[in-house]
């Protein structure tokens, strides 16, 4: 397991940036495109009638307002221009599912089923959640902004263009991901698996907190700061197989 602790604290990480835009990197005046970020207009929303989400619903300027979605099946639904604000999601079965140019401020949920949907334009706002299954799926233009997110599977998904700021993520499954423009901004990254990644513009210099279970042979793509350097350096030697004595 490889750790670091002391990136992207104020002069490691640097600031957050706009979408789009590039910085230096860490060697040799480099630079890692940024990540295109989410501009989420809603509409005049008509509030949620109640009743239970359907499979491949259609949801059109709808707002899901402290609605409890447990346990429900609203597999390859499509949700356009929604809001969905504090509503529970344990259980939820959302796989195959579109949601587009929408925001979901303080979902809550253990075990929401998001397999092989597609998110696109959206931002997670203040998040709670364990286990989230988005394995398989596509995030595009995504912002996931605070909260805490425990065990989420993204093994195999594509992200391009997303970012996570100033949330927490506990035990991220990332294997075998392509990530694309993908920027960690005050965020905390405990025991991420970065297992057979393929990772482009993506910056790291942001994490608070950067723990790696796997993939530390991965990073090819991604940009880190120096003290995390610093931090890596013995599990970077013993990757490589270099005996490090004084």
């Amino acid at each position: 397991m490889a750790r670091t602790g002391a990136g992207g604290t104020g002069g490691a990480g640097g600031a957050s940036r706009t979408g789009g835009t590039s910085r230096a990197g860490g060697t040799g005046g480099s630079r890692v495109k940024g990540a295109r970020r989410p501009e989420v207009r809603l509409p005049a929303l008509e509030a949620y009638e109640g009743g239970e989400v359907e499979p491949d619903g259609d949801y059109d300027g709808v707002e899901f307002a402290g609605t409890d979605l447990a346990g429900q099946d609203g597999a390859g639904a499509r949700f356009m221009d929604c809001a969905l604000t504090d509503c529970a999601l344990d259980g939820t079965r959302l796989s195959h599912a579109r949601l587009l140019d929408s925001v979901l401020t303080g979902i809550r949920g253990v075990g929401t089923d998001l397999a092989e949907s597609t998110l696109r334009d959206v931002e997670v706002v203040d998040a709670r959640l364990g286990g989230t299954q988005l394995h398989g799926a596509v995030l595009e233009r995504v912002l996931v902004r605070g909260g805490k997110i425990d065990y989420l599977n993204l093994r195999q998904a594509r992200l391009r263009d997303v970012v996570f700021e100033g949330c927490v993520l506990v035990e991220p499954d990332f294997g075998g991901a392509r990530l694309e423009r993908v920027e960690f901004v005050d965020c905390a990254l405990k025991s991420a698996d970065f297992t057979a990644v393929t990772l482009t513009d993506v910056d790291l210099r942001g994490a608070t907190e950067l723990v790696l279970a796997g993939g530390l042979d991965r990073l090819s793509g991604a940009v880190i700061s120096t003290a995390q350097l610093l931090d890596l350096a013995p599990v970077l030697a013993a990757e490589l197989g270099i005996r490090v004595e004084d």
